[in-house]
């Protein structure tokens, strides 16, 4: 079979095509024919060596996969072969795996997928499952009302307006360009806001009636971390995951000390924090299942490429214009 294979942490060119022998399940596991694969932010951390989990190497990424079961290991029962199936790795001892045209994995590790629902679809679940985890279990102890989603145009961000949008919230995002602010928009947010066009807290309270957002929920770190703060309404939460733009520019425990009397909070978030809690974590993923079944959510606009592509994939991962998801096709 052909997958991608890393070999040494760098830029995308470190991505091989490889021919690999075609694996084969074990007791209790299945082997999966990917019909899409998705491409998404722990890839990139993963090819440049910066995740905290990160698998041995050399090592196949990638961390979604959807497709057909083709084979079974001995003493699997609840699967059968030609069933559509979705693979996160989120499921597997480790993370990795996908960026191939098979895949192994324990039966019980797999989500069966309505009929109702694409492969292409489906490899945008994780990120409604990572969206569930981010609105609604890292507030405080009251339902959010509102929400602040800084750089909205990515896959997660994405899933996020949606969910907050059918959740009945209040949804305000920033997105650094007209076209990403537009996809936000599109997306179902009731307001998109330039973050380097001035106030940020003055935007978000007049649209607020002066109360602020419960929940700031911001990938981007730096001083946009901070100016989330600033947007916070009285025990609101600002949410810090993936800080792709470096960490808080400035003292947070100050600038919480500064808002004393509203009694801010700030979380750092990692998914990782469900791994021992596969209840919680499979049930945040059947919820959004059932979201997209139902037609509550769909999944972004997606650029699809070859398997082979996976370098281009990456180039576009990791550029400041790419809308939506990137999914690769075996």
């Amino acid at each position: 079979m052909q997958a991608i294979v890393l070999r040494a942490p760098g830029g995308p060119e470190v991505l091989e095509l490889q021919d690999l022998p075609l694996p084969q399940p074990g007791p209790g596991q299945v082997r999966v024919r990917a019909m899409a694969i998705g491409v998404g932010r722990p890839d990139a951390l993963i090819r440049t060596g910066r995740y905290k989990w990160m698998p041995p190497l050399p090592a196949v990424p990638g961390n979604e996969m959807a497709g057909i079961v083709d084979a079974l290991g001995q003493g699997v029962t609840e699967l059968q072969a030609g069933q559509r199936v979705l693979l996160s790795s989120r499921e597997l001892p480790q993370r990795g795996g996908c960026y191939a045209e098979y895949a192994c994995a324990p039966a019980a590790a797999l989500y069966p997928l309505p009929e109702g629902i694409g492969f292409d679809e489906a490899v945008s679940l994780p990120n409604f499952q990572l969206a569930q985890a981010l609105l609604f279990h890292c507030g405080g102890t009251r339902e959010p009302r509102s929400v602040l989603l800084t750089g909205a145009a990515g896959g997660v961000a994405s899933a996020m307006v949606q969910l907050a949008r059918a959740s009945g919230l209040q949804v305000i995002v920033t997105a650094s360009t007209e076209a990403k602010r537009a996809f936000a928009m599109s997306n179902g947010a009731h307001a998109a806001l330039d973050p380097a066009a001035g106030d940020l807290a003055a935007q978000v309270h007049g649209l607020t009636d002066g109360r602020g957002v419960d929940l700031a929920i911001d990938p981007v770190g730096g001083s946009l971390l901070m100016q989330c703060l600033d947007c916070l309404a009285p025990l609101g939460t600002a949410v810090s995951y993936n800080v792709v733009g470096g960490p808080p520019a400035g003292d947070v425990f100050a600038a919480l000390r500064h808002h004393l009397g509203k009694s801010l909070g700030v979380r750092v978030f990692s998914m990782h924090t469900f791994d021992a809690d596969p209840a919680l974590r499979r049930g945040l993923m059947s919820r959004s299942i059932e979201a997209m079944a139902g037609g509550r959510v769909q999944a972004p606009a997606a650029r699809v490429l070859k398997l082979a592509e996976a370098r281009e994939a990456h180039r576009l991962l990791d550029a400041p214009d790419t809308l939506g998801k990137i999914i690769l096709h075996p």
